[in-house]
């Protein structure tokens, strides 16, 4: 490449970069695969999720309780719908032991005279 052709190709880069950065620094809005993400969380957490679990575990169970001889595949199968059903279930059954999740809040200072030192 030639001095000049060098030179005009690191002037376009410059400028490419300085054009780029308002773009690159302006917020807005949600990045585009949220509300589908979202979407499928509500999805998987809801009352439709649930039955499906319940049905999940209990086809599931019964084939291994009375599905006589299985063999190696078809066991393996049933396995993976049983752990597929726990899974979806798994918000239900926490919160059958009274846990709602996890909060983050504001921590109030009890002792308005007490002061915290950070450091």
């Amino acid at each position: 490449m030639s001095r000049k052709t060098l030179g005009i190709a690191i002037s376009v880069l410059i400028v490419g970069a300085l054009c780029t950065q308002p773009a690159l620094a302006s917020g807005g809005g949600g990045l585009p695969w949220e509300a589908p993400l979202q979407q499928i969380q509500e999805s998987i957490t809801g009352p439709v999720a649930a039955a499906i679990a319940l049905a999940a575990v209990a086809i599931a169970g019964g084939m291994l309780i009375f599905g006589g001889e299985l063999n190696d595949f078809a066991r393996r199968l049933v396995y993976v719908v049983l752990v597929a059903g726990i899974l979806l279930g798994a918000t239900q059954i926490v919160a059958l032991f009274g846990s709602s999740g996890s909060s983050i809040g504001q921590v109030e200072n009890p002792d308005p005279g007490l002061v915290r030192i950070d450091g």
